[in-house]
């Protein structure tokens, strides 16, 4: 398979898979034994398809968009960007109908033209701020008391 085969195939994942929810685009490109290296996500195909549903469930219109991508021989680089509304409960925080937007960085390799490992970075302290899970207060009381010229004091 070539670097190009390659690419279209993640994109494939993310725009049919992810995007659209697609399980059997999923079954299709992901071996069954996929291992899984990004915190917190299941391995193989089954663990890739908890993840669309989660994320589905937590966003409604949920869109995984591929922003750059690489590929070089049997690997393929991604920076992606995940957008949707936030109708559903996120690891305990309630919905809030706030629109989330939110960087993803992915690293896959192929072997007979599925994938057979995945790295992943998802922006989840990003996504926590956004829906109101993390307080910012603090933060934002330091903001404006930095543009009003205050010196914060560490205590």
């Amino acid at each position: 398979m070539s670097d190009t085969d390659n690419a279209a195939r993640f994109r494939r994942l993310i725009d049919e898979g992810f995007t659209l929810g697609r399980l059997d685009v999923v079954d299709e490109l992901m071996d069954p034994d996929c291992v899984e290296h990004q915190r917190g996500n299941a391995p193989g195909a089954d663990g890739a398809k908890d993840v669309i549903r989660t994320l589905h469930r937590w966003m409604s219109d949920f869109t995984l968009t591929v922003e750059d991508l690489a590929a070089v021989d049997d690997m393929v680089w991604s920076r992606n960007r995940a957008r949707g509304v936030n109708t559903g409960s996120v690891m305990g925080t309630p919905p809030t109908g706030r629109r989330v937007e939110v960087e993803v960085i992915d690293i896959v390799r192929f072997a007979d033209g599925k994938i057979v490992e995945h790295w992943g970075i998802a922006d989840q302290l990003g996504l926590m701020l956004q829906i109101g899970a993390i307080p910012v207060r603090e933060r934002a009381a330091a903001a404006a008391r930095a543009a009003a010229g205050e010196q914060t004091v560490a205590r």
